[in-house]
Order: structure tokens, then C-alpha cells, then sequence
């Protein structure tokens, strides 16, 4: 199945703007992630820590709303949904 995924500022110089990428039926955010991670080691390095945890600073949003209010990295992708990537947003 097909996802659509947006990246923003510094991942987006690792990722590219946006893209459609392929994954399994039924995978989550969190498998999206690691697939491409483990095709990008700048991508792993960006988003997860030495543990392999997500860092802090990572904003990740599935259909305009953060995955935070959902299942986080567990939360579920369907056909056509959008992943956005996105560091913290500051301003003043």
C-alpha cells in the first residue's frame, strides 16, 4: 500500500520534500520509520537515539494531526494516508 510522506526542514534534506513510499499492509508509523531508517543511516541518526528510541525533537504527524493523540509509533497506516516529518517549531 502506498503512503504519501512529507518532510520538513533538516529531514527534508535527508528525505526529500515529499514521496510516495510503499509499505506492507497494516504497518505502523513507527515500521514505516524503521524502513526507511535502516535504507538511510543519516535518517536513522536524525530520529533515533543511540537506543533506538525516537528523539525528543521529532514531529510526526499522520493526516495533519499528531500520532502523540493517537497510538504513537503504533498508530496504523491505510492506503493514501500522509506522514509528515517534522523537527520542533520555534519563533519570536
Amino acid at each position: 500500500m502506498k503512503v504519501h510522506l512529507k518532510a520538513f526542514a533538516s529531514f527534508k534534506d535527508i528525505l526529500g520534500k515529499e514521496k510516495d513510499v510503499n509499505v506492507k499492509e497494516g504497518a505502523s508509523v513507527g515500521e514505516l520509520l524503521e524502513d526507511l531508517s535502516s535504507k538511510n543511516t543519516k535518517l536513522k541518526d536524525a530520529i533515533f537515539d543511540e537506543t533506538g528510541q525516537l528523539r525528543d525533537y521529532v514531529i510526526l504527524m499522520k493526516n495533519r494531526k499528531s500520532i502523540e493523540h493517537m497510538e504513537g509509533l503504533n498508530t496504523k497506516l491505510s492506503e493514501g494516508d500522509e506522514v509528515a516529518i517534522l523537527p520542533p517549531v520555534a519563533g519570536g
